[in-house]
């Protein structure tokens, strides 16, 4: 093959055909499970975060609601993926043996989002939110009648067996946020009077993003610690149900995702999905929140 500008363009758009093919085959959760917010700037503050204000009778002037600065910022973070081609692989029309790779590389990109959400989910047992707490907290301060001292919230069961977890994803805010500044984008060096090119005789392909995974509203979350059992369902379904907001008002909350790790998978699945509990009576979890099993959180 000979090398000019025309063979090195058409070598790109082929690579970043099998990119763009793979990235949208892969399996990703991100888009369901995060709030997905467009950046600006090098981060974002989310001063709102917080408050829940709710429609009341009006009776005098309109009660504003004045939104808590909670100082919460999330800070973009550059990511990349890089890899070099070898001219004479070119030359030698030798493309196919680098389709694989670049394959991966659109795989890369579709799940990354997924790997830093749910590596937050699970860290959010010892990894601040808003309020100053741990996202999964047995003290989340609440202030159930104004000016009164707050009460203690828990959205956590405590333990030792692998975490699970239970979401709200029903309302436009969501328990975790994903913010873009940059999205994924496939690049390429490829000018033969580009140093990199012309001292070691090889093109550069890469990805690069500029994103980041911070926490939203724990109120929308509960983490388990407990073994995967009906009893422990039932109380975790229970506690996210009975939250409320400042002002003692009932939020309306109702898990509709539980995200466990593999090992944990037969254990979702019979609670979920079987007819009859271990019990042999009717099962009356089954269907009552979808199911997402991903490594990111083992």
């Amino acid at each position: 093959m000979i090398i000019n500008g025309q063979t090195l363009n058409l070598a790109f758009k082929g690579f970043q055909t099998i990119y763009n093919e793979a990235q949208l085959a892969a399996e990703s959760h991100a888009s369901k499970v995060a709030m997905m917010v467009p950046s600006s700037s090098r981060d974002e503050s989310y001063g709102w975060l917080g408050q829940f204000p709710r429609i009341r009778e009006w009776i005098g002037p309109r009660h504003i609601n004045n939104l808590k600065a909670h100082g919460f910022t999330i800070k973009n973070i550059n990511f990349e993926l890089t890899v070099a081609v070898p001219r004479n692989d070119i030359a030698d029309d030798r493309l196919g043996i680098f389709a694989p790779m670049f394959s991966e590389m659109g795989r890369d990109a579709a799940t990354h989002p997924d790997e830093l959400i749910f590596d937050l989910l699970k860290r959010g047992f010892e990894a601040n939110c808003f309020d100053g707490k741990n996202f999964f907290d047995e003290d989340h301060p609440i202030e159930l009648t104004p000016g009164a001292d707050p009460v203690s919230v828990s959205n956590m069961q405590d333990g030792t067996d692998p975490a699970w977890f239970l979401l709200d994803l029903s309302r436009g805010v969501r328990p975790i946020i994903w913010q873009e500044r940059e999205k994924y984008e496939f690049q390429s060096i490829v000018d033969p009077n580009d140093s990199h090119v012309f001292m070691n005789d090889e093109y550069v392909y890469g990805v690069r993003a500029r994103v980041n995974a911070g926490f939203g509203l724990w109120q929308l979350a509960f983490g388990s610690k407990q073994p995967l059992t009906e009893a422990a369902y039932m109380n975790a379904r229970a506690a996210m149900m009975s939250f409320k907001s400042d002002g003692g008002r009932i939020l309306g909350v109702k898990p509709t995702v539980m995200v466990v790790p593999p090992e944990l998978e037969n254990f979702a699945l019979h609670l979920l999905n079987t007819e009859t509990n271990n019990g042999g009576g009717s099962n009356p979890w089954k269907n009552t929140v979808e199911l997402i099993v991903t490594p990111y959180v083992a």
